[in-house]
């Protein structure tokens, strides 16, 4: 009971965690819309001022920017990386494998006894 508390618990902080990202991103693109229609619109009127198309350039990484953060915060984006997620658990798990395999008791054993300054052996 108490181990299906925790998880419980752990799936419904990283469901909030999750939430909060989604809503910063949202958050984050209104203002950063604002900035980009008002760059956009003011670099296109100097280009057509000044006759120099080569103005314009900076709304092309601009632009990537915009289209990331908008599907990240509306679009698809969260599901695609969920499903690569799922395709590298299932397919490719020797990827996640950690260096010198899995942390085991006795190996924090050894690390704290390191780095103990204050340990006496028996």
């Amino acid at each position: 009971l108490q181990l299906e508390r925790q998880l419980l618990m752990q799936n419904q902080m990283r469901e909030r965690q999750t939430a909060m990202q989604i809503a910063w991103t949202r958050e984050f693109l209104k203002y950063f819309g604002t900035f980009f229609g008002l760059a956009t619109v003011g670099l296109t009127a100097r280009a057509i001022k000044k006759k120099n198309p080569v103005v314009l350039l900076p709304i092309v990484p601009l632009s990537f920017v915009f289209a990331y953060q908008y599907d990240m915060g509306y679009g698809t984006l969260l599901q695609r990386m969920k499903g690569e997620a799922e395709n590298i658990l299932d397919t490719q798990s020797a990827l996640l494998e950690l260096p010198k395999g899995p942390l085991t008791f006795d190996d924090l054993e050894k690390i704290r006894r390191s780095q103990s300054k204050f340990f006496i052996e028996k």
